[in-house]
């Protein structure tokens, strides 16, 4: 091993590590070698500084792109397009955690479900639900979510001039639950500020108004309409509605339609449909005739009870995998047969799913 103090016998000349191995410099290398090293080292130094510095740089703009994303004036919102998500109440070691109400309104795909037809009573069943109790259960990007979510949802109705009543009617919800949730605002009721909350409910009065001044447009075409067909199959397709509403709406158009929408049959099927033989048994109305009213029944029947649901297209839940997803969709089912596990989730369903 080399002598790494100053050799006596070679006076001025000392033993230097480099990559080659030990070397045997003089003092004017060494001092050289020394200042090489100095100016590399301050060199390196400098670079990384200015690399920690284009680092922060970048991480402060990479924040504020992620907080324009996600602020409420941004022009693209922010959506998730999970087909299925797991659906876990427990830490394990293979999953850290829970699987809440809002992570998984963020995850799955509500965006494409509203622009489906077989879908869209459902989803805005679901707001209303959301939006009578569940609203300060959400997060942050979760109540923001829910809001873009919401406003597509009433530029579809704005476009396609469809759906106008039960949108009215989840408008009206919100506003009524975010008027009575704002004043605890103090509480920390709902995340954010205030103001923002405020302009969300200005932003609901002008959907409301926008709504109130829709103006249906009638077809161009001049082929056989509704009103053009027999009573007998005017009155079969009355038969195929399962709100009570839109049979007195339909009545209003002209006096044939009223006297068709007045049939007792009609209105006993809506009764039984909706309400089971022993809520009827319990609100019997009878005329002076000795006929069952069975319409107001009905209507005395919906302000007891709710109605019955039925969705042409829902999500499906893998009791199995205790998978949440899409119909239409598959999910990676370990299951020997899968369509045993799978059932359907109703909007009440999908809420309680993740009451812990």
């Amino acid at each position: 091993m080399p002598f790494l103090g100053q050799d006596w016998r070679s006076p001025g000349q000392s033993w230097v590590k480099t990559e080659d191995g030990w070397k045997k410099t003089t003092k004017d290398e060494n001092e050289m070698n020394n200042n090489v090293s100095e100016r590399k080292s301050y060199c390196k130094e400098e670079h990384d500084k200015e690399n920690l510095i284009l680092s922060i740089n970048y991480d402060v703009a990479a924040k504020k792109r992620k907080k324009d994303l996600l602020n409420n004036n941004t022009k693209i919102p922010y959506f998730h397009k999970d087909k299925w998500i797991y659906v876990h109440k427990g830490s394990t070691k293979e999953r850290h955690g829970y699987c809440t109400l809002g992570e998984a309104f963020n995850r799955l795909d509500f965006c494409s479900a509203i622009k489906d037809t077989r879908r869209f009573n459902y989803v805005v069943r679901l707001l209303e639900l959301i939006a009578k109790s569940q609203l300060p259960s959400l997060s942050g990007v979760a109540q923001k979510n829910y809001m873009n979510i919401l406003e597509r949802v009433v530029q579809k109705v704005l476009d396609d001039q469809q759906n106008v009543r039960p949108i009215k009617e989840l408008l009206q919800t919100l506003y009524a639950s975010l008027c009575s949730l704002v004043q605890d605002m103090g509480k920390s009721v709902l995340v954010g500020n205030i103001n923002i909350w405020v302009h969300r409910m200005e932003n609901i009065l002008l959907w409301q108004q926008q709504l109130d001044n829709i103006q249906i447009n009638r077809p161009t075409n001049t082929g056989m309409t509704y009103l053009d067909l027999p009573a007998s199959l005017q009155l079969n397709i009355m038969h195929h509605l399962s709100d009570g509403r839109d049979v007195v709406s339909l009545g209003q158009v002209c006096p044939d339609l009223s006297v068709l929408a007045e049939d007792r049959l009609l209105w006993k099927k809506l009764c039984q449909y909706h309400f089971a033989d022993r809520q009827i048994r319990k609100h019997l109305m009878v005329s002076d005739k000795g006929l069952l009213e069975w319409k107001k029944m009905y209507f005395k029947l919906c302000r007891c009870y709710p109605h019955k649901e039925q969705y042409s297209d829902t999500l499906q839940f893998c009791t199995h995998c205790h998978i949440l997803f899409w119909k239409d969709t598959d999910h990676p089912c370990t299951a020997n047969n899968p369509e045993s596990c799978c059932k359907p989730v109703s909007p009440q369903g999908f809420i309680n799913l993740f009451k812990f």
